[in-house]
């Protein structure tokens, strides 16, 4: 798949999540790479694994401080940022409607963690 008609799928999903959540992300940027540079810190990091192939296989990363651990006074260092790997959501997917759905996984997988939720909080939703 393009890049480009990878970053409207994400554009999509991201445009499709209810208002009350779009309203309270705040200095967030959600951008895609091919695969993970550093696996051991983005796993560190909270990423999303997918639960049938290895487990080095990541699929995103959120990678900065949770919203719910964010204070006024911190110093605003850049934003947030959500990675989403198209090559590793591409090579468990077979057609276009499971790699939308697979993006959509992964964003709200990676949203949870910006909203400070950790992994066995993320199984139950």
């Amino acid at each position: 798949m393009k890049r480009e008609h990878f970053v409207r799928l994400v554009e999509e999903v991201l445009d499709s999540l209810p208002m009350e959540f779009r309203e309270r992300i705040h200095n967030l940027a959600v951008i895609v790479e091919d695969r993970p540079r550093m696996r051991k810190k983005a796993r560190g990091l909270g990423g999303k694994i997918h639960p049938h192939k290895p487990r080095s296989l990541l699929m995103g990363v959120f990678q900065g401080m949770p919203a719910t651990q964010k204070s006024v006074f911190d110093l605003c260092p850049g934003p947030n940022r959500i990675v989403l790997y198209q090559k590793s959501i591409e090579v468990v997917c077979r057609n276009d409607a499971e790699i939308r759905h697979e993006v959509r996984q992964t964003v709200l997988h990676e949203l949870g963690h910006y909203f400070g939720m950790d992994e066995s909080q993320l199984k139950d939703v």
